[in-house]
């Protein structure tokens, strides 16, 4: 606890990051989409599309069905780089329409125009033909010399937060849910995934069925030469042939962790869990695509140390895509959520339940010292280290952090406790999960239940909502943690601070993997080592040359803080090949703050801006002051 407070009186000092905002809010239901739902809303989409890879587009169209809820004229979506051929009312005349101006990474506002006015309870079936940009913010294109195999070219999407507007014109917004279905046309010998139910097969023709609704952000494509291996009786995964064997070995437990869900949430509705490994340039650890998570090569430590991040997207299932926010401002209710389930569910995998107990309080402590960083990172008055954050004028994007994973994760378990524990806490989680299956909501919503859930309970009574959830900062209250799993860790931290510094591996031979990244991220928030103790720590420690990137990512940060120019090549190669913004956004700020190599590091991104993902070069030019 004196750790925590030693951090909370340092963040106070720290420059802050104020958001700056382009307008006001889009639309009164979500400032980031320009559509209007409550007037008219999608309940089911079907897509015919064409892949071409000489041209980096996507090309077809898309048939949105609408169910209308007032009496309207028009209907409004969002688009972002459409080239917009023609729109229709299937079974009736091409219609009138109008495309907004493109406002930087909001995109356009397109408004069709019905031929007479729609009534509440009418429902209406459009067409438009369409092909995306060469550059839509979704879509990555990847050239043969790019993915693993060398051979073939490769493109994946990447919706959220509201770049799905990018691939089709839709409400994007994930207070709409709607199923869908596709056929997808792609170059012979190539496979197409989705995140939907594979259907039939033929020649070069793929088709999809999506059940289920979900938000457009969900919406998800890949195509390569890939390959498969069976998980268990409901999963797969996929990927280049290169990676496919140490992927299988990597990710074999996942029906097991499937199965411990289920036991905590209730049933999965989705019918298929594929995995798809993806090239480096993935931005993300993983991203919980329905029947088909992303993840990230980063993840093939090949010890299964970062089973974690699957246990993560698993959970997605029911916090995300089953109930899922009503808008980004509400992010936390996603991510919070599931990180909090995430490590109740990774407990429950141990049988010992001390041990358990001490491995998702350790888990936990790790996620505070994450917490910690991002607070820092915006500084500690930011509005953006609020779990709920106001996004008008404000790209999602540019909010994203692990605040509102792990402030979001930390409020749960406050409650948790507050409520009675876990005994009492997971009816309620089965409860909530119910009551909102199948619909997005917000924090008030959130707030009304528990609260209607627990009348009788005085504690929760006196919480102060308004410091958790619209106070800048860290949290309030930090949970009694058991320390059990860090007090070797902090030991070890002390040492450095004696008049002699000595390194030996007997310091860390019975530390876990996550016990020795616990004790990286300690030395990151501590000022930079002496460059010969920290040569000598690699060295004793074996972190150099180890393969789990978790711990060779903070060993680069480690050195690029001691300024070791003799590690800089293998830095710039990390990240030149490495698009996980977890990993390369803290690592170009370090070489930023670091003035010596500050014009290198800048060289650097901009050589290699054209083989990221556009929400990591765009993230990462606000990170090197290239664009405010």
């Amino acid at each position: 606890m004196l750790n925590n407070m030693r951090l909370l009186s340092d963040l106070s000092t720290k420059t802050v990051r104020s958001p700056s905002r382009a307008m006001g809010a889009l639309s009164p239901l979500d400032p980031s989409s320009y559509s209007r739902p409550e007037l008219a809303i999608i309940k089911h989409i079907s897509l015919s599309l064409n892949v071409d890879f000489d041209k980096h587009v996507l090309s077809g169209e898309a048939t949105l069905n609408f169910d209308i809820l007032a009496d309207i004229n028009e209907l409004i979506l969002d688009t972002s780089n459409l080239q917009i051929e023609s729109i229709e009312e299937v079974g009736g005349s091409k219609l009138q329409y109008k495309l907004g101006d493109n406002l930087a990474n909001f995109g356009s506002k397109l408004t069709i125009l019905l031929p007479k006015q729609a009534s509440s309870g009418e429902k209406i079936k459009i067409k438009i033909k369409y092909t995306t940009g060469p550059t839509a913010s979704a879509l990555q294109w990847l050239d043969a010399e790019q993915t693993s195999g060398k051979q073939h070219p490769y493109m994946f999407s990447q919706c959220q937060p509201i770049h799905a507007r990018s691939i089709l014109p839709c409400q994007d917004t994930p207070a709409v849910k709607f199923t869908y279905d596709a056929e997808v046309t792609a170059p012979e010998h190539f496979t197409v995934l989705m995140s939907a139910l594979r259907g039939q097969v033929t020649a070069n023709k793929t088709s999809f069925n999506q059940p289920m609704p979900l938000p457009s952000y969900l919406v998800a494509i890949a195509v390569g030469v890939l390959e498969s291996r069976t998980l268990g009786p409901r999963s797969k995964v996929w990927s280049e042939k290169e990676e496919i064997e140490r992927s299988a070995w990597e990710f074999a437990e996942t029906e097991r962790y499937l199965q411990a869900a289920e036991k905590l949430c209730g049933p999965y509705e989705w019918t298929q869990y594929d995995l798809l490994v993806l090239p480096p340039s993935f931005p993300y650890g993983g991203m919980e695509n329905p029947c088909l998570t992303f993840v990230t090569p980063t993840l093939l430590a090949g010890d299964r140390s970062q089973a974690d991040v699957i246990v993560h997207e698993i959970m997605h299932s029911w916090t995300g895509n089953l109930v899922t926010n009503r808008n980004f401002e509400h992010f936390w209710l996603n991510e919070g959520f599931t990180v909090f389930l995430e490590r109740k569910v990774g407990a429950s995998l141990i049988n010992d339940s001390a041990e358990a107990k001490r491995s998702r309080d350790f888990h936990s402590l790790l996620g505070l010292q994450e917490l910690s960083e991002a607070v820092e990172t915006f500084g500690a008055s930011s509005p953006l280290t609020n779990l709920v954050v106001d996004l008008n004028g404000i790209h999602p994007d540019d909010a994203f952090s692990r605040v509102p994973y792990e402030k979001g994760s930390l409020f749960l378990r406050y409650i948790e406790d507050l409520t009675g524990g876990p005994e009492v806490f997971d009816d309620f989680l089965r409860s909530y999960l119910t009551k909102y299956r199948k619909k997005s909501l917000d924090t008030d919503q959130f707030k009304a239940f528990l609260l209607d859930y627990f009348k009788d309970n005085d504690k929760l009574k006196k919480l102060d909502w308004d410091a958790w959830l619209y106070t800048s900062g860290m949290p309030p209250a930090i949970p009694d943690y058991d320390t059990t799993m860090t007090k070797a860790i902090t030991a070890l931290v002390a040492k450095l601070n004696g008049s002699v510094v000595t390194f030996s591996y007997k310091d860390v031979s019975s530390f876990t993997p996550h016990q020795l990244i616990h004790y990286l991220q300690q030395l990151i928030e501590r000022p930079a080592l002496p460059l010969e103790q920290l040569r000598a720590m690699g060295e004793e420690y074996k972190i150099i040359g180890n393969k789990n990137t978790e711990i060779w990512y903070r060993w680069l940060r480690l050195c690029a803080r001691s300024k070791d120019e003799s590690k800089l090549s293998e830095i710039f190669g990390f990240l030149n090949t490495n698009g996980r913004m977890k990993y390369v956004r803290p690592l170009y700020r370090d070489l930023y703050a670091w003035e010596e190599v500050r014009s290198q590091a800048i060289d650097n991104f901009l050589k290699n801006e054209k083989n990221m993902m556009h929400v990591t070069a765009y993230t990462l030019k606000k990170d090197l002051h290239l664009i405010e």
